[in-house]
């Protein structure tokens, strides 16, 4: 009896601390056996950057990746980029951007008991405490407190559920169609999910904040809590160690494993790195690096308004004759394309000299035109990529003739027969 009640107090104590252990390790806090020195990685650099060559694209061991160009939102290199995935604490990226677009950030917000008693990372919090949202993002960014999510969920809509809402709602104004949000924290749910791919557009967009950027770009600050200072810390490991890293956010759970969000510029080129599932921090920091340094070493911005202009000017020289215009005033008339988005693009050194313009055009027109009015496509395809596409359209007013318009050139044809019947009797 007394060995089945001490194998019972075993299993209850191994249960209790399995069920601690998930919430504990949850989010952005490390096991033990998940710490690391980042010095040995960053001492490993020139063999990164060595092996940053075309034909050796990194060896990742996060499930999903993507790289982005912040100018532009290309995506420079990817795996599984558009697959749904568990997002963890990243997940406060679009909490921070939602909190921050709805309330005043100087308001003093009291953390209620459903706030102080949430699981995984916490800034601390105890039922009662006053800090203002300003402090509280902090402590959601930097320190990746859960507690501090709830509350500005609380405080900014009255629920979890009615903030999820607004993270969904500015999902689908973005665009993102496979990111769905159920919670601010990013604690394991089913339905709550993302890509590397769409992570990567969401977090371009935030750190087009400005107080977003200043946050997720602090390495160490001090909030107030009750009136008592508290210092933090990022869990950004990348920030201030890796050259031209600003930003963004870290995460954790045990079905999403290891996950990163990395904004990095130098000189023109700022790229936003993802990376979701690594199996260990250690491997999320390192493939980010590999991604980040294969980015800036391979790629290079490519003027492609440029080259679509003296395609299109070359195009037109040879061409614009040959459009015939039916009952037009007059054939003197220019033609003219719309500008892409983005007139600089990062693309991959080799390919450099890949580009290939299409153009498609109406060559029979009828008259009356007027100006705006499209007659064919221009695109610009690199490999098998359209790059871009875009209407080519009628840059003047081509008026149709009326009927003194054809008396006139009536007398016009009249003329030129007579003289030249004139001429002929005369010789």
């Amino acid at each position: 009896m007394k060995l089945f009640q001490n194998s019972t107090k075993i299993i209850l104590l191994f249960s209790i601390f399995m069920f601690i252990s998930s919430y504990v390790f949850a989010d952005d806090l490390s096991p033990l056996e998940d710490t690391f020195d980042i010095s040995e990685i960053l001492g490993d650099l020139e063999s990164i950057e060595t092996n940053s060559a075309l034909d050796q694209l990194p060896i990742i061991n996060s499930r999903a990746y993507a790289v982005i160009d912040r100018a532009s939102n290309t995506l420079l290199i990817g795996k599984n980029e558009n697959q749904k995935k568990k997002m963890a604490s990243t997940t406060k990226i679009m909490t921070a951007l939602i909190v921050i677009e709805h309330t005043n950030l100087s308001d003093t917000i009291e953390i209620s008991k459903k706030a102080a008693n949430t699981g995984g990372s916490r800034l601390g919090l105890k039922s009662g405490d006053k800090i203002t949202v300003y402090d509280l993002l902090y402590g959601l960014m930097m320190r990746s407190g859960n507690d501090a999510a709830v509350a500005l969920a609380e405080y900014v809509s009255g629920s979890i559920s009615n903030f999820a809402n607004l993270m969904n709602e500015k999902a689908k104004l973005l665009g993102l169609s496979s990111t769905h949000f159920v919670t601010p924290h990013g604690l394991d749910e089913d339905e709550h999910y993302t890509t590397a791919y769409e992570l990567a557009i969401l977090s371009n967009y935030a750190m087009n904040n400005e107080i977003f950027a200043r946050i997720v770009g602090t390495k160490n600050y001090t909030i107030t809590i009750n009136g008592y200072p508290k210092a933090l810390t990022n869990t950004n490991e990348l920030l201030g160690a890796l050259n031209g890293v600003y930003g963004i956010k870290t995460g954790f759970t045990n079905g999403a494993n290891r996950c990163l969000v990395t904004c990095c510029k130098r000189g023109e080129m700022d790229i936003i790195c993802v990376v979701l599932g690594a199996d260990s921090k250690k491997y999320r920091t390192s493939d980010s690096i590999k991604l980040i340094e294969y980015a800036f070493h391979n790629f290079t911005y490519v003027d492609i308004k440029k080259i679509l202009s003296d395609n299109f000017e070359n195009w037109k020289k040879e061409n614009i004759s040959n459009i015939e215009i039916t009952k037009g005033h007059s054939n003197d008339f220019d033609i003219t394309f719309e500008n892409p988005l983005y007139d600089l693009i990062p693309v991959r050194s080799d390919l450099i000299n890949s580009f290939h313009v299409n153009i498609e055009y109406e060559s029979h027109l009828n008259a009356p035109i007027t100006k705006g009015t499209t007659i064919g496509t221009i695109t610009l395809q690199l490999e098998e990529n359209t790059i871009y596409s875009g209407n080519i359209f009628v840059n003047t007013d081509i008026v149709r003739k009326n009927i003194f318009d054809y008396l006139y050139s009536f007398c016009q044809n009249f003329f030129h027969i007579f003289n030249h019947i004139f001429q002929i009797s005369i010789y």
